[in-house]
């Protein structure tokens, strides 16, 4: 644990000195798709460059007085990854990794180069960011690893990654400007770390926003009897409670059990985040370089949320997934979940008590949607040049055009790249819950990308479950700002040890 601390504590300077440096620009979010997004509009701030502009190896290989040979202006041009076998840690189960497993096997199957890739489940993220602290750098780390941003630079604190910027723009095996400039902007300059000499430490193969599923039918129940004054989904916090608090009142026609509640909660820290960005507030100060859980936004929404508790309008989930099931059985109003999750709660409404749902943005308070976005990408680990270009080659194949829609349409991610959406029509067509969460991408914010936040997260889940039941807001919430900034204080004292 404290080698991880620490760990985290040199990761604060680094990621510190990054905000300095860009400043909390929000990244550029993908338009709507086809006929509604030209991605050429989307462009990243100025200070998120294409990574071609970014890493020019010759140019820094090569003396001055001497002509660079032709390895130097590519280093992977006589590299053979022949025969190489590569190893992929994930954290996808159910029928995402089965569709990971067809993918990786259509890619076993049909590559020229006779790689073999072998996808294995190493649990959820946290699960496979402390296995990979262990690893790193070892005979036992895998070739490609999912992580989140401060993960994979966490990982290369120990030059533990490859910088993909010479692989992106090798003239042998890598991506052509057309192909580089087809990824979304915003997601594309996430995993180019400056502070790391504007090294690219991942590629993201997808990405997912928190949204509030509700149950059409029941709301115009609720309108047709003069429950709530408003049609369609609730906009803003208090249409959203006027309508949960109806819906304990008024139970669902179609239920196929008992009990009628407005909203079940789910203690977690992108929920306080959701609701924070909604309310029009963040949960990091950006200028300052700290937490600030006890600010105006936080403290208004995190009031909202026990105000509905007191009024016997929300409730805590019950189980793990306890409100996708409560949802399908009519038994619940609204959820707020990851849009990946649209899947299991069609599966739930269709088993259950199969009515007309979606999903909608969180109730705000600002003039336009602030959605949370968020996702992992996938990296690769130091190895050796042959394994490190297989690995590469098989995350070309992955974020193919014909792959990533294939990925999308079973997984419920968003894809990365303007092509796969533009052909995608007939999926958004058919899917229409999952269209409206895609044309809220361009209201995206993320949350911060800071070291120690796994040990915060903990923190916010408890204070929200001390508020949900009773604790006054602003002192919870003044207290998990100090201890969540003390944190990073301890880190950086321990740093100067």
């Amino acid at each position: 644990m404290k080698n991880r601390r620490v760990l985290f504590s040199i990761l604060a300077i680094l990621i510190l000195s990054m905000f300095v440096l860009a400043g909390c620009a929000q990244q550029a979010a993908p338009q709507a798709p086809a006929e509604e997004a030209a991605p050429a509009e989307e462009a990243a701030p100025a200070e998120e460059a294409a990574p071609a502009e970014e890493a020019a190896p010759a140019e820094e290989a090569a003396p001055a007085e001497e002509a660079a040979p032709a390895a130097a202006e590519d280093p992977w041009a006589d590299v053979d990854p022949s025969g190489q076998t590569v190893t992929f840690w994930h954290q996808h189960s159910r029928a995402r990794e089965e569709a990971l497993q067809e993918i990786v096997q259509q890619f076993n199957d049909t590559n020229e180069w006779g790689i073999t890739v072998n996808a294995e489940y190493q649990g959820h993220y946290g699960d496979i960011f402390n296995k990979m602290l262990g690893v790193m750098n070892t005979p036992d780390a895998p070739d490609i690893v999912v992580a989140y941003q401060n993960q994979a630079a966490t990982y290369q604190l120990a030059d533990a990654l490859v910088d993909m910027n010479t692989l992106v723009n090798s003239p042998k095996w890598g991506f052509d400007e057309a192909t580089q400039q087809d990824f979304f902007p915003g997601f594309w300059a996430q995993d180019i770390f400056p502070t790391f000499g504007g090294a690219r430490l991942g590629i993201p193969p997808n990405r997912s926003m928190e949204v509030m599923y509700y149950n059409a039918d029941w709301l115009q129940e609720l309108r047709d009897a003069g429950a709530i004054d408003f049609d369609g989904p609730p906009q803003t916090p208090d249409q959203f409670k006027q309508a949960a608090c109806a819906a304990v009142e008024h139970p669902f026609s179609k239920a196929t059990g008992e009990g009628s509640m407005g909203y079940e909660l789910s203690i977690d820290a992108s929920r306080f985040a959701s609701w924070t960005f909604a309310f029009g507030g963040n949960v990091f100060d950006y200028d300052a370089n700290q937490y600030s859980y006890n600010n105006e936004a936080a403290v208004a929404a995190m009031n909202f949320m026990q105000d509905l508790f007191n009024s016997g309008c929300a409730t805590l989930v019950a189980e793990r997934y306890g409100d996708q099931s409560d949802f399908g059985a009519g038994k619940l109003l609204f959820t707020v979940g990851s849009s990946s999750g649209l899947p299991y709660y069609r599966s739930a409404v269709d088993e259950g008590a199969q009515f007309n749902w979606s999903v909608a943005a969180i109730p705000h308070t600002t003039p336009d949607p602030v959605q949370n976005i968020y996702g992992a990408s996938v990296s690769i680990a130091k190895t050796t040049p042959e394994r490190e270009l297989a690995a590469w080659l098989f995350l070309k194949f992955y974020t193919s055009p014909e792959i990533q829609a294939k990925w999308a349409k079973v997984s419920n991610y968003f894809p990365v790249r303007a092509s796969v959406a533009e052909n995608m029509k007939d999926y958004f067509d058919a899917n229409p819950a999952y269209r409206t969460a895609w044309d809220l991408l361009k209201y995206g914010t993320t949350e911060p990308p800071v070291p120690g936040y796994d040990f915060v997260r903990d923190m916010v889940s408890e204070a929200m479950a001390a508020i949900v039941d009773g604790a006054d807001v602003q002192s919870t919430l003044d207290k998990l700002t100090e201890d969540a900034n003390q944190n990073l204080a301890e880190q950086l004292e321990q740093l100067n040890q």
